[in-house]
């Protein structure tokens, strides 16, 4: 009997258990937040009736968001977007879903969130405009419950009009391109970017913590709740927590304050990013209603306008790059894959900060320059009332510039990256005296939102009675591009100001390309300066092509380094980019800038970067070695870690160098023979590093290297392979431009491709490729089977295929 009791009582205990676990699991999911990125239908062109039930979609084409048309499209001179944007398409197209919402949502709060759409949307629910957009960049919501079919189908229509042509400077995408998120919540509840969470007093021993929560009622009765804010370490570990009663009116909105302190804080900084989340909950008669999560970094930070930039005390210099918004062969697409690959390129490369130039980028950019480290410079506009191309953001700025900067930096404000607001960046009003006005008005509205962080923009005038931006006296924070030649009279010229070098280098490169130098270039001609084109649409990877308006990275990294009063540097820029292909014309489709190419593969001045902003032991020697019998070659060094670099060919010294003053690399001018390029570097007589490189024989292989062995199977997650053409020991084959066919089987299917040469006009969705200077790569993306993924990669008779297997998980 007793064996019997205790077999009721162990079942009761465990009912419980389960009864609480399941209590929980609903709790937990008080906010409801769904994927709505799935079975929509898209057709190009306008459909002002796939408004109404009766529409059919039936010549429609099915796809899963995010999705850009643009990129899909071909390169064409003719298309209107012109040079800037990539000699891509643009125009209109639709977007129609149908779905259903749950019958027990009738008493929610229901809305959908768009995180960006490209651009002059307006969407539709049920037949009813909710509303439009014109600023393709900005995250933005509405509120669907009056509208809703509940327990029924409904219909979300979206028109996207991106057919004023040319409307910016760089290549934009067509289409929703971010996230889409459905959200169902109680009339009580955490308003949209509601929270607002700042760290007043922070030092390693404690931290506290000041939360203020928007809280929205619905409701056609006054509320009495009770607020609950828990700060959660990496671990979800509860470090602090407190609670209030409240209460709030009817069909009202109200802001609460709650104040707390962590003991022994783990702060944030680019090399231990630790972060915490604050989850705010609300519970009326003892029920979860809805619950709230926000990013939450410990770290505080100083500009000085003589000791440059300090982050947790610590003198810090950033070293940063900017970035526009696109994926490469992705477009304009965005997919947290991508966007960690690219930072992650950028963090071995030393890189420790981004200028998310020059617009709003998107959640999972900010969310991951969070997690890994960087510091961020958040940039607002390319433009205010003053255009700078025929249809851009100042035919929409007198109607929306103050709302689309609230939502700006209420999206942003608790991320701790975000060390820094850009108001514009090379904005014409810096020449006349309205810039005062406007500069004004943009920081005011940005300090009644976050006080935290000081306001800046991106100026290229450096003369003060030419600056009327700067004359406005609203900047905390000067920010130049370019002109590194006159940064040493800055402390005199601009007295007590703290100074970024906000955007700098515009150097030009080819990965892979190398013509000898014979000194340092600029262009173009009409400036009074020389650039030799090639009749390929080439520029030279040896860092000695720059822009009229700015420097070589060496020549900028030289002065940025030796001022003290500089906080730092972003370079232009981290990767290629589509469109603005400066100095050629048709058919070049993308920039040169990068010091990595659109393909994610970098250049050799990388390594310079590498060599410098790292303290891991750095040898580099390029160019490749497959050149014509006696030609002389101009072999560079970057190295650090080391006091000189010993050259080699073919087991013959051609003597020691080492870096004099203040140079950045070494070089040796060789004459060629076949064989093998040996370098080594010493310190202290003792060897560092060796490289070599070797002369590549007939290509034979095709070698394939995934960037990870494992792919998530959930539509979204990516696979970076990087194909190569070697010979039969494995070395590149630097002059090899076969054509390679792709073949998909499994769990993924390619959605991009590409070579990173700027001129290439094949499409980045063909099913092939041909590689640029031995090398481009294939993007597989999970299509949800449940399959291991299989990438063949063939050129015909020439070389054998060759297969790359990936598992799905």
């Amino acid at each position: 009997m007793k064996s019997y009791k205790n077999i009721l009582q162990k079942i009761g205990i465990v009912l419980v258990l389960l009864l609480s676990t399941a209590c929980f699991a609903q709790a937990k999911k008080a906010r409801i937040v769904e994927d709505f990125n799935k079975n929509w239908n898209f057709k190009l062109g306008d459909y002002p009736k796939a408004i109404n039930a009766n529409f059919s979609t039936a010549d429609w084409r099915a796809l899963q968001l995010p999705h850009d048309w643009s990129i899909e499209g071909a390169f064409n001179k003719d298309n209107p977007t012109k040079q800037a944007q990539g000699f891509l398409p643009a125009g209109k197209g639709w977007y129609r879903k149908i779905f259903t919402v749950p019958a027990n949502w009738k008493n929610k709060a229901v809305s959908v969130e768009f995180d960006g759409v490209f651009k002059n949307s307006e969407v539709f629910i049920n037949g009813h405009s909710l509303g439009i957009r014109p600023n393709g960049y900005i995250s933005f919501s509405y509120e669907l419950s009056q509208y809703l079919h509940f327990g029924k189908q409904n219909i979300i229509a979206v028109k996207v009009d991106n057919d004023a042509q040319p409307n910016s400077r760089w290549y934009t995408g067509s289409g929703i391109y971010r996230n889409v998120r459905l959200v169902a919540s109680e009339k009580l509840h955490v308003a949209k970017w509601g929270t607002y969470v700042t760290a007043p007093e922070v030092s390693a021993a404690k931290a506290t913590v000041r939360l203020e929560v928007s809280i929205d009622n619905e409701n056609a009765s006054a509320k009495e709740f009770k607020l609950v804010t828990s700060i959660l370490n990496a671990d979800n570990v509860e470090v602090a927590n407190t609670t209030s009663t409240e209460k709030i009116g009817a069909k009202t909105s109200a802001k609460k304050i709650h104040n707390l302190t962590v003991n022994q804080p783990k702060l944030w900084d680019t090399e231990n990013p630790n972060l915490y989340k604050v989850v705010t909950k609300i519970y009326e008669n003892s029920k979860l209603i809805d619950n709230y999560e926000t990013p939450l970094g410990f770290r505080y930070f100083n500009f000085d306008s003589e000791k440059g930039f300090s982050l947790n005390g610590k003198p810090t210099k950033i070293l940063g790059v900017c970035l526009h918004h696109d994926n490469g062969a992705l477009g304009a697409v965005e997919n947290i894959h991508a966007v960690r690959r690219k930072l992650k390129l950028l963090k071995e490369m030393g890189c420790n900060a981004i200028r998310m130039s020059h617009n709003p980028h998107s959640l999972e950019m900010m969310q991951l320059c969070d997690e890994m480290g960087f510091i961020v410079q958040d940039e607002a506009f390319d433009v205010w009332k003053k255009k700078k191309v025929t249809n851009d953001y100042h035919k929409d700025w007198d109607a929306w510039h103050k709302q689309d900067l609230e939502d700006f930096i209420k999206r942003d404000r608790n991320h701790p990256s975000v060390i820094m607001w850009s108001i514009g960046n090379e904005i014409r009003e810096q020449f006349d005296s309205t810039g005062i006005a406007i500069t004004r008005e943009l920081a005011k509205i940005v300090k009644s939102l976050d006080t935290t962080r000081p306001v800046t923009s991106a100026l290229t005038e450096n003369v003060i009675e030419k600056n009327f931006i700067y004359q406005s006296g609203a900047l905390d924070l000067l920010g130049f591009n370019y002109k590194h030649e006159d940064y040493k009279d800055f402390p005199e010229r601009f007295k007590g100001q703290k100074i970024l070098a906000s955007e700098s280098v515009s150097a030009l490169e080819t990965r892979g390309h190398y013509d000898f130098p014979d000194g340092i270039k600029a262009w173009p001609t009409k400036y009074g300066a020389s650039f030799d084109g090639n009749k390929d649409w080439t520029v030279s990877a040896y860092d000695q092509v720059k822009s009229y308006w700015g420097a070589t990275h060496e020549e900028n990294w030289k002065t940025i380094k030796k001022q003290d009063f500089m906080a730092g540097t972003f370079i232009w820029t981290g990767f290629d980019y589509i469109g603005e292909p400066d100095p050629y014309p048709y058919p070049a489709r993308s920039s040169y800038f990068g010091i990595i190419d659109l393909a994610g593969l970098p250049k050799d001045v990388y390594y310079m970067y590498q060599s410098e902003w790292t303290t891991k032991p750095v040898l580099h020697i390029f160019p490749h070695w497959n050149w014509t019998a006696g030609q002389e070659v101009d072999v560079w060094a970057y190295y650090n870690n080391a006091d000189e670099v010993e050259l080699f060919l073919n087991g013959e010294s051609l003597g020691k160098k080492a870096k004099q003053n203040d140079d950045l690399h070494i070089s040796w001018r060789v004459k060629f023979e076949p064989g093998t390029l040996k370098a080594i570097s010493r310190k202290d007589g003792k060897v560092v590093l060796e490289k070599e490189i070797h002369t590549a024989g007939t290509a034979s292989k095709i070698d394939l290297k995934a960037d990870k062995n494992t792919i998530k199977n959930d539509t979204y997650d990516l696979v970076y392979v990087t194909v190569s053409v070697v010979d039969k020991d494995g070395n590149l084959s630097p002059n090899a431009n076969d054509l390679i066919q792709f073949e998909v089987t499994g769990g993924g299917k390619l959605v991009g491709v590409d070579n990173g040469y700027q001129a290439g006009l094949d499409s980045f969705k063909a099913n092939s490729c041909k590689v640029y200077n031995g090398k481009c790569i294939a993007i597989i993306q999970s299509n949800g089977k449940k399959q291991n993924i299989q990438l063949k990669a063939s050129t015909g008779n020439r070389i054998a295929p060759s297969t790359i297997d990936v598992k799905v998980e």
